[in-house]
């Protein structure tokens, strides 16, 4: 507590209490100033005036084990991080030996890997055989500015054993401060194990390999003396076969005892006197000793860069899982894609059942299992673990096995997030076996990859319907603009001729009245044709558009659009010629009719008063087609594509000058394809154009 934000008393003995509080804290603070400054070795009016970029946080590095006092040095080094306001992170390094660590050095290392992480620690992993040097670099590339270690680590075992984890990280990273923690609880009696136990059938199989590598040995030696081989070559022999049985068994336990019985064997069937144990050669005491050592030695450093082979092997497929998650996600469209894939590689990370529940939409969806058995969803307790997942969602925490929160369950559930925005859960059956650090870690990195995954489709859905909403604005703004001036102009033809027919009716001819009576028609006509036309886009636009199919008489539904054309085609020549006068059609014969009227109208509208306009019906390869065919000046082939185009009217102008609101076309195509039929535009010989559809066939039931 600052000066500043120390509670004020009124009056003037303000009361010993308040004042020795406040005494206390600027004392603390002061010491605190004095660690500062003693830890940067600077003058204080040099401390401040340092940049603030030289003044930043500590970063703080505390070392994970499965050593019992882990836990104090993990707290030591959150409050050390606290008091200097630095980052904290938690290192673990796995060695090859890490596997044969037993079940409760694991549980262990979880616990205190999850106190880490309690404590505000960023928890990573590394990889290697020499943990001192694995250590040393983490700090440098990290910049780690101190590194906490236990009592346990700063002293040498055996006087002839290597030296002090803490004297190797100081010749490895000079420039980095070394903390050791005191306990008074020594670890004396802790040693991490480096040999799992085995069942007795791996111990029967190993001592089985070993003896039959040994026995070939023998009989290849022997062969090797009949031949006339000397004892070095001999002796090879069978540093071969300890190099053998190390690379074959589990421990080196198998390689020390092989090494021994050669030395034995070669003892007693290849020296003087022979199928004896005793020497009479002075020399060969240090034959056997160099034998042994040399075979002991090699076979040591074999099984060794086997674990380690097998090591770089887990560490190489797990790499290989993340890798191949960054790319499968990538190729992921849609959020089941997504999660699927997601699961999968979880799977095969963690080889445990998966469940994965959606959070669109800010609800969970039903669970979707992966690589789970048959009757993993009848073992779900679904009502149980419903309100977990819940839980998970709603506090962005793990909870399930292995966790402090509903530990029963045999799910371990993990939420899918990104900062505090989370996309949805995923529960993996671990039952009670916690996942060890490595696999966490690059589980964790998974979940990142599905959440950002989540979260750049989410912006991408987004994205794309806020262009969808921008174009459908600006289709808006272009048809008000459309409709204002389209409008307007055969309005303002009916007011100008109703005006006129109104004030000066009598003074008028017949011929006058009866030609701005037919402009005044005309005008009308054209306006019910927008407001239809209109009517069935926004229809289709809102997906209203409702199909009422019934079998239709092809030639009626034509007539009727015909004499609904009516006035239009006055003075044109327009035929009609039908293949066959019963042809039928399953169709809505009010929107086909419509059809036809905007085909006709268009032909009508681009074509010269004098040209001729053609209907023709016929059955063509089982769907029913009609040709609308005119003597215009034709489409070009640049634009047949665009056509049929929502807004698109082309480069040629109507003959009465009129702007085309580039509707007609549009609705043509959709009422045509919505009854499962085609329609295109063809060129006309030797000139003009030629619209086709087809319709499916209908068919006439009989009931007796």
């Amino acid at each position: 507590m600052s000066l500043a934000s120390a509670p004020k008393r009124s009056g003037i003995g303000a009361g010993e209490d308040g004042t020795e509080t406040v005494r206390k804290k600027l004392a603390e603070l002061q010491r605190a100033a004095r660690r500062k400054l003693a830890d940067s070795g600077q003058h204080p009016a040099e401390w401040y005036r340092q940049p603030e970029k030289e003044m930043e946080g500590e970063h703080i590095l505390v070392c994970l084990s499965s050593a019992p006092s882990n836990a104090k040095i993990i707290r030591s080094a959150s409050k050390m991080a606290a008091a200097f306001g630095g980052r904290f992170t938690a290192l673990f390094v796995e060695t090859p030996d890490f596997s044969a660590q037993t079940e409760e050095d694991k549980r262990r290392l979880e616990e205190n890997r999850r106190l880490a992480k309690r404590l505000g620690a960023s928890l990573e992993t590394v990889y290697g055989d020499d943990v001192p040097y694995q250590i040393a670099e983490f700090a440098r590339l990290s910049g780690v500015t101190k590194i906490v270690l236990g009592r346990s680590a700063a002293r040498r075992k055996l006087f002839w054993g290597r030296p002090a984890l803490t004297e190797q990280l100081i010749s490895y990273a000079p420039e980095t401060d070394i903390y050791i923690i005191p306990d008074q609880n020594a670890d004396s009696s802790y040693r991490p194990k480096t040999l799992k136990e085995r069942r007795k059938a791996d111990v029967a199989k190993n001592i089985l390999k070993s003896g039959l590598i040994l026995a070939a040995v023998t009989v290849l030696s022997l062969l090797l003396e009949r031949i006339g081989f000397t004892d070095a070559n001999i002796i090879m022999m069978y540093i071969l076969g300890t190099v053998l049985t190390s690379v074959i068994t589990s421990h080196w336990s198998y390689s020390l005892v092989s090494s021994a019985a050669g030395v034995f064997i070669f003892n007693y069937l290849f020296t003087t006197p022979r199928f004896s144990l005793t020497a009479y050669g002075t020399g060969y005491p240090v034959t056997f000793v160099v034998m042994f050592l040399t075979a002991f030695i090699t076979g040591s450093l074999a099984l060794r860069y086997k674990e380690q082979a097998l090591q770089s092997a887990r560490i190489a497929h797990r790499t290989k899982i993340l890798f191949d998650t960054n790319q499968i996600l990538a190729k992921a469209e849609n959020r089941e894609e997504i999660f699927a894939a997601s699961a999968v590689q979880i799977g095969k990370l963690t080889g445990c059942d998966v469940v994965m529940f959606d959070g669109s939409g800010g609800k969970l969806s039903p669970p979707h299992f992966f690589n789970a058995p048959e009757d993993s969803g009848m073992q779900y307790d679904e009502e149980k673990d419903r309100s977990l997942v819940a839980w998970v969602f709603e506090n962005n925490h793990a909870a399930g096995a292995t966790t402090e929160k509903f530990p029963d369950s045999e799910y371990l559930y993990l939420a899918l997030r990104v900062g505090e925005r989370v996309y949805g859960v995923t529960g993996i059956r671990v039952g009670s076996v916690p996942l060890d650090a490595s696999t966490n870690g690059i589980l964790l990195s998974i979940l990142g990859e599905c959440a950002l995954a989540l979260e750049n489709e989410k912006n991408a859905r987004e994205k794309e319907e806020a262009a969808v909403l921008a174009e459908s604005e600006q289709l808006r703004a272009n048809l008000l603009r459309t409709i204002s001036h389209d409008l307007r102009t055969p309005l303002t033809s009916i007011y100008g001729s109703a005006g006129i027919l109104l004030n000066n009716e009598k003074g008028l001819d017949e011929e006058s009245r009866r030609g701005l009576y037919l402009d005044i028609y005309n005008d009308a006509v054209w306006l019910i044709d927008l407001v239809e036309n209109l009517l069935y886009a926004t229809r289709i636009e809102e997906g209203r558009m409702k199909l009422r199919t019934s079998a239709e008489l092809l030639s009626d539904i034509i007539d009727e659009a015909v004499r609904h054309i009516g006035r239009k085609a006055q003075g044109r020549r327009l035929t009609v010629e039908y293949e066959d006068e019963l042809l039928l059609v399953k169709a809505d014969g009010r929107l086909v009719e419509q059809v036809v009227v905007n085909l006709v109208d268009n032909a009508l509208k681009y074509t010269d008063p004098e040209s001729d306009v053609s209907i023709f019906a016929r059955k063509a390869g089982g769907m029913a087609e009609v040709r609308i065919a005119d003597r215009g000046p034709g489409i070009p082939d640049k634009e047949k594509e665009k056509i049929f185009d929502k807004f698109y009217c082309g480069q040629h102008k109507i003959a009465d000058n009129r702007r085309s609101l580039g509707l007609g076309l549009f609705l043509c195509k959709a009422i045509v394809e919505a009854h499962g039929g085609t329609i295109h535009v063809e060129d006309q010989e030797p000139h003009g154009a030629v619209f086709v559809f087809t319709l499916p066939l209908g068919e006439v039931v009989l009931h007796e």
